[in-house]
């Protein structure tokens, strides 16, 4: 029996497709390593994020191909990630070392955009990506809190050296001034503080850096994107009438300067509540009056109930994606432990890992890093 060649394990993994450049992952360039040896293949797949969500996809399929190799009786497969940057355009003179920097903006305030910026930098740190935070809400820095940080950052020479904390490098100017200080600023200072926090500060090599921006569609969304290219923009809203109302005009301000717009959170999206009537059989109706009308869901047969309530709405995200022809990164639930974790300095994709709520954050980081990465491979030529 003729062995296995290199040429045929190649041959396997071209039946393996990224499902979203729709291409085999051998042609992509992402096998970066084909080996085999007494039987063992070895292969080595470089994909284009940590954060991918379909890694896991990716290498059982890519294991099940190799296994129905004719001599094959061991396969050992190690996925990898390289972030690849924005493709083609000048060089980037401020933070050059940054491969993307991610907008999170919203069109008014209350809807959680520094909480789903936090999280979703936390996410992605977790999936092995080096990740910066930037808080450019100058008038209501929110970042120092919600990551537990405080006190003035470290200098060396003219640079400033991010604070550090759940392996994301953070910068605000929570951190320069009093707690009880306010920053009175006009349009031309924020426009120079946002410059000074990426050519002064020392971030360093890093795959994403997300950037917290005020709510509304002011100076510092304007200077951010007169200032650096963008990768992109992610927008938080709520689900009810008023903050999609005020969404869509973030919407048309992003892309008036030409930011692409990766996709929109839909946070504090229904809350769950799970309870248990003593003595009750499966099937019987508990009802709940919410305001408008009354809300009834019946008991299994140890007298649980689970029940989501639309607080503000439903729907208002899907509305915005169908309308603007962007797609809906993800529904983050309300859930107290959020609050909780968020005024304690550990966010919930820290403090609650494994909750649902912060399974939430996670699938929005990946879609994304997805995103980011698709992006980034249009640019780059395809080998056939």
């Amino acid at each position: 029996m003729p062995a296995t060649t290199k040429a045929q394990i190649l041959d396997a993994l071209r039946k393996v497709q990224d499902p979203d450049l729709h291409q085999d992952i051998v042609s992509l360039g992402f096998v970066k390593k084909a080996e085999i040896e007494d039987g063992i293949v070895s292969v080595t797949i470089n994909l284009t994020t940590p954060a991918c969500p379909v890694k896991d996809q990716l290498k059982a399929q890519a294991e099940g191909l190799l296994r129905a190799l004719s001599g094959v009786r061991e396969v050992r497969v190690e996925m990898t990630a390289e972030v690849r940057g924005q493709q083609g355009g000048a060089p980037r003179v401020l933070a050059p070392e940054v491969r993307h920097i991610v907008a999170v903006s919203s069109g008014k305030g209350g809807v959680g955009k520094s909480t789903v910026a936090v999280n979703l930098a936390v996410a992605l740190a977790q999936s092995g990506a080096k990740v910066g935070l930037l808080d450019c809400d100058i008038y209501g820095p929110d970042v120092p809190i919600m990551m537990g940080l405080s006190g003035a950052p470290d200098q060396v020479g003219r640079k400033l050296l991010p604070k550090e904390r759940h392996g994301i490098k953070t910068m605000s100017i929570g951190y320069l001034l009093d707690d009880e200080k306010p920053a009175i600023w006009r349009g031309p200072m924020v426009h120079k503080l946002i410059e000074q926090f990426l050519g002064d500060v020392e971030w360093g090599a890093l795959d994403y850096l997300l950037v917290d921006m005020p709510p509304g569609t002011g100076d510092a969304q304007l200077s951010l994107a007169q200032i650096v290219p963008l990768s992109g923009a992610v927008i938080v809203t709520t689900p009810q009438a008023v903050s999609t109302f005020d969404v869509g005009k973030a919407i048309a301000m992003f892309r008036q300067v030409n930011v692409e717009i990766l996709g929109l959170v839909e946070n504090m999206s229904g809350f769950v509540v799970e309870g248990r009537v003593e003595g009750a059989n499966a099937g019987q109706k508990v009802a709940f009056d919410v305001g408008a009308g009354t809300q009834t869901v019946t008991t299994n047969e140890d007298g649980r109930f689970h029940a989501v309530f639309n607080l503000f709405g439903a729907g208002g995200g899907d509305m915005l994606c169908k309308k603007h022809g962007f797609p809906l990164l993800g529904r983050v639930p309300l859930n107290p432990v959020v609050r909780v974790g968020g005024d304690a300095g550990d966010p919930v994709t820290i403090a609650h890992a494994s909750s649902p709520v912060a399974g939430a954050f996670r699938e929005v980081a990946g879609r994304v890093a997805q995103r980011l990465a698709i992006k980034s491979m249009q640019a780059l030529p395809i080998l056939q």
